[in-house]
């Protein structure tokens, strides 16, 4: 869900078949079109139709890789909780797109409630965790206070 202030939920209609099509894609990205209108109950032309204006729409924003972490020796994940200072609040989309960019960031979320920030990073070691909140969190004048969750285990629907 990549949402951003101000915007407007996308006005596309979706039917049922439309639903599926999503799901399925949502699940395997790579699902031969053939085999998505089968599933879908459609022709294959159909089908690469319905996928063309889902992207076409907006709905579809792209096809990803899903990446095993762990093969590029990525071990340690964390959930940080970030608090900005009051007197930096005025530049929270800026803070947003600096963490973005940080290496070993994974996803930035802009929350609300008692946080701002919740930034999911994957790091080699502990140590190596240690020294990108040192360096790229605690440093920063803009960030009142961190609070960090290791992750022992991340499920996802569909595994």
């Amino acid at each position: 869900m990549n949402r951003t202030a101000g915007a407007v939920p996308n006005p596309v209609r979706l039917d049922d078949t439309d639903r599926l099509i999503l799901r399925e894609l949502m699940a395997d990205a790579r699902i031969p079109n053939n085999v998505l209108a089968s599933k879908a109950g459609i022709a294959p032309s159909t089908c690469l139709g319905r996928v063309r204006a889902l992207k076409d729409a907006g709905v579809i924003r792209g096809f990803h890789a899903s990446v095993d972490l762990e093969a590029l020796g990525l071990l340690v994940y964390a959930l940080i909780s970030i608090r900005v200072n009051p007197q930096a609040r005025n530049k929270m989309l800026a803070i947003a797109q600096r963490l973005k960019s940080l290496p070993n960031v994974q996803s930035v979320f802009l929350l609300a409630g008692d946080q701002d920030f919740l930034v999911h990073v994957a790091c080699g070691t502990p140590t190596e965790l240690r020294d990108f909140i040192a360096v790229h969190l605690a440093s920063d004048p803009a960030i009142a206070n961190t609070q960090t969750n290791l992750v022992f285990d991340h499920l996802t629907p569909g595994e």
